[in-house]
């Protein structure tokens, strides 16, 4: 059996991947022309945002204590975006392709906290759901880059 403190342990090591992807998403967009992949990336970053304030109203029904901020690991990715768009020509396709490695990234760690804690059914109901949606934006970033790459 899981204890509250491990399932807030895990849930705020989510929320500091949510505050990463939000943070992601918003550099994307600053480093992108196209109005169809700022359009994408402003509705993730917003999605992100969302999934951090259920995120947090988990962790404090739990008895826990959101924390706050990113990470190094996410604030590193960001500059490695930012460096390798700026040596491209092709930069969406680049952006996209980080995009997608992130978002991977990101699935991998809430398929491991699902897998890993035996959690009450509403933290189970919130975390799946954004798993899944997580794994939806894959595929649209995927189906973006096809796009791009014509």
């Amino acid at each position: 059996m899981t204890s509250n403190s491990e399932i807030i342990e895990g849930l705020n090591d989510l929320l500091t991947k949510n505050y990463d992807s939000e943070a992601g998403y918003k550099n994307a967009l600053e480093n992108t022309e196209s109005l169809q992949l700022k359009a994408f990336f402003r509705t993730r970053a917003d999605q992100r945002y969302e999934f951090g304030h259920e995120i947090k109203e988990l962790i404090r029904s739990l008895g826990g204590t959101p924390e706050k901020g990113t990470s190094l690991a996410g604030d590193a990715h960001r500059v490695w975006i930012d460096f390798k768009t700026a040596l491209s020509f092709e930069k969406e396709e680049s952006i996209l392709e980080e995009c997608e490695r992130g978002e991977e990234y990101c699935l991998s760690e809430y398929d491991e906290f699902l897998s890993e804690h035996t959690l009450p059914s509403n933290v189970r109901n919130v975390i799946t759901d954004q798993r899944n949606k997580v794994a939806n934006s894959i595929r649209r970033v995927e189906a973006l880059e096809e796009v791009v790459d014509n």
